[in-house]
Order: C-alpha cells, then sequence, then structure tokens
C-alpha cells in the first residue's frame, strides 16, 4: 500500500521543484535588472559624499530619498501623483483607442488609406511642443489640452503598428472569411485582430511610453498640479532633490506600465516560438 503513495507524492514534489527552479530564475533575472541602478547609485553616493560632485546640482541618493520621505509624509507627492496618473490614463485610452481603430480602418481598404494616411502622417511629424501653444489657445490650460496632448502621443503608435499588422496578415485568412461568408466585423474580430496582434501589442507598448512623455510636455507647460508641476515649482526654488524624485518616479511607473504589458504579451502570444536569446 505504500508504493501508489510513494507515486501520489511523485507529481507534487515535481511540482514544486519546478516552482522552486522558476522561482530562481525570475530572482536570478531581478537581480541582473537592478545591476547597473544599483552600482550607479553606489557611485553616485560615495562621489557625493567624498565631495567629488556638486551636492546642489547632484543632491546625493540619501537626500532625494528623504525629499521623497517628506513628500509622502506632506500629502503632497500622492496628490500630484494621483493626477498624473488620471490623465496619463485617460489620454492613453483614448488616443489608443483613437489609434487601433484608425489604423484597422486604413489597413482594411486601400481607398481609406489614400484618403486618410497622408494627412495622418503629416500630422505625425508635428512635435509637441509645437502644438502645445495652439492646444492652450484653443482648448485653454485646463484638463482638455493636457489630455489632448497626452492623446496625440498615444494615437501613432498604435495606428501604425495596427495597420502595419493588418497589412503582414497571411492573404488566406481573407480568403477563409470569404469562403466562410464572415461579415467584415467577424473578419476583423475573428482573423485581422488576432493575426495582427503581435504588432498591436507592439504598439500598446510605444503609445505607452508616449503617453507618458506627453504627460511630462503637458504638465511642465501651464500646469498647475500633476508631477510635472511639482518638478517645475521645485526648480524654480532650486529644491533639485525634489526634480530628482519626480524623474525617478517617472521613469518607475512607466517602466511597470511596459512590465505589465510584457505580461499581457506574454500570455496572449505564448503560442510564439521565436528566438529569445541566448
Amino acid at each position: 500500500m505504500q508504493v501508489p503513495a510513494q507515486e501520489t507524492d511523485a507529481p507534487d514534489r515535481n511540482t514544486g521543484f519546478a516552482a522552486e527552479a522558476l522561482f530562481r530564475l525570475a530572482g536570478r533575472k531581478a537581480l541582473l535588472g537592478i545591476l547597473i541602478p544599483g552600482l550607479l547609485l553606489i557611485v553616485w553616493q560615495l562621489s557625493s559624499s567624498q565631495g567629488w560632485i556638486d551636492g546642489i546640482l547632484y543632491p546625493a541618493p540619501t537626500t532625494i530619498a528623504r525629499a521623497f520621505y517628506d513628500l509622502i509624509l506632506s500629502g503632497t507627492l500622492w496628490e500630484n501623483l494621483r493626477i498624473s496618473l488620471a490623465r496619463a490614463a485617460i489620454g492613453f485610452a483614448l488616443g489608443g483607442a483613437a489609434g487601433l481603430a484608425l489604423g484597422v480602418l486604413v489597413g482594411m481598404s486601400r481607398r481609406t488609406e489614400k484618403v486618410l494616411n497622408p494627412s495622418v502622417q503629416m500630422i505625425r511629424m508635428i512635435p509637441h511642443l509645437a502644438l502645445v501653444p495652439l492646444f492652450v489657445l484653443w482648448f485653454g490650460i485646463g484638463e482638455t489640452s493636457k489630455v489632448l496632448i497626452i492623446a496625440k502621443g498615444a494615437f501613432f503608435p498604435l495606428y501604425i503598428n495596427a495597420f502595419i499588422g493588418i497589412r503582414n496578415a497571411d492573404n488566406k485568412l481573407f480568403e477563409v472569411a470569404r469562403a466562410l461568408e464572415y461579415s467584415r466585423w467577424t473578419t476583423i474580430r475573428k482573423l485581422v485582430i488576432p493575426s495582427a496582434m503581435p504588432n498591436i501589442i507592439l504598439g500598446t507598448r510605444l503609445s505607452l511610453g508616449l503617453a507618458w512623455l506627453g504627460l511630462v510636455v503637458a504638465e511642465l507647460m501651464g500646469a498647475t498640479s500633476g508631477l510635472g508641476y511639482l518638478m517645475s515649482d521645485a526648480r524654480q526654488f532650486s529644491q533639485t532633490p525634489i526634480v530628482f524624485v519626480g524623474i525617478v518616479l517617472f521613469a518607475v511607473i512607466g517602466k511597470l506600465a511596459d512590465s505589465g504589458v510584457r505580461l499581457v504579451e506574454r500570455r496572449l502570444l505564448h503560442w510564439q516560438d521565436g528566438f529569445k536569446g541566448r
């Protein structure tokens, strides 16, 4: 009677070993990821403590951490961070959704491409900073102008990648759709979008990055709240540690957003068997 019990326990042990191996692998990847930032912080702190760099222009990491802690205690950081995240989310949702929809529309129709694509490409080449004065004149210095600047940044990566993903789809998919008498919407939903998903995921990652950059531009130009405003206000009063707090937060939140999209990418595109590097 003991042999079956041992056979039953074997899969549990194998599962435990596999989970432990995955945990160790994830730990090693995390350590490699923080290796360069960790070394940079050590060198930075050492250089500051030894007086090798100007402490006003390049405050020590411990000084920046103290400023971060003070901002948390006062509630200033959370209030401005909440406003920035809301702006970025709304702008990304508007711009990303519009870019995806128009990219699919243009990708599915050559006539629509000839009519719309040249104008869209010209608008894409206009820098954010060139549009900020116009947006302020048209929409004021309220939330509308800021959200639209962010939406502009999020629009084009998803538009371009959705278009490219559809045009790179296997033509046999459309032959199958015609044979099955799919409607245009069913063809897009069941065949086109899944086929273009790798490009759409890439466009989402790029759109998130550009939306975050658009947020910086929007909040540094005439804002009265948000992380960009906090940094701009600190710069005017030479509070360099607070400026660095804003920079670090922009970097960390941007990386977390990108990692979230990559996690979704691994789940949706688990069927891909591409080269992973050596």
